[in-house]
């Protein structure tokens, strides 16, 4: 009975990384850092320059990157904020003493989603001139690993195990 409790925790545990390990990669990771310019940062959802001592934020446009792989980037944003939260209401569910076997098919989903659209992103990368791997990359992948396990484990789990007291 106590390794189920322990069982049930790891998987709540590994599902909240998971779900923060996403967030933290379309939000706060930059994909790609250009340290020849100092202050150039690239993710999904747009860039952070600065020059001359001023900072914005600004889309794609100007890393000469196609129509597809601007939107293939919000798509990939998308959908780690989508798994994100599927993650979380699995963790949710699970701590609950809940199998949430749809949910976690629906993890799988966001997750095999997130894993296609990043690819793509990464696959169809312009190649800024100097530009280097940041560490949204490696966290995105992370993510895509921690959230499948926890899908996985949900649904290979027999009921009785994950639901003892």
């Amino acid at each position: 009975m106590r390794g189920a409790v322990r069982g049930r925790w790891l998987i709540v545990g590994i599902a909240v990384v998971a779900a923060a390990v996403f967030a933290l990669s379309v939000q706060a990771g930059h994909w790609w850092t250009v340290p020849s310019v100092e202050g150039v940062e690239i993710g999904p959802l747009g860039s952070h320059r600065c020059f001359g001592g001023e900072c914005k934020a600004t889309g794609l446009g100007w890393s000469g990157g196609s129509e597809r792989w601007m939107r293939t980037g919000t798509g990939a944003w998308a959908a780690g904020m989508l798994s994100m939260l599927v993650l979380l209401g699995v963790a949710a569910a699970v701590a609950a003493r809940r199998v949430p076997r749809l949910a976690a098919k629906m993890a799988l989903v966001s997750v095999g989603t997130a894993a296609v659209t990043g690819a793509l992103f990464v696959l169809q990368f312009p190649g800024v001139q100097g530009a280097e791997l940041g560490r949204g990359i490696p966290l995105f992948g992370v993510g895509i690993a921690l959230g499948a396990a926890v899908g996985i484990a949900v649904l290979r789990a027999p009921v009785l195990e994950i639901t003892k007291k």
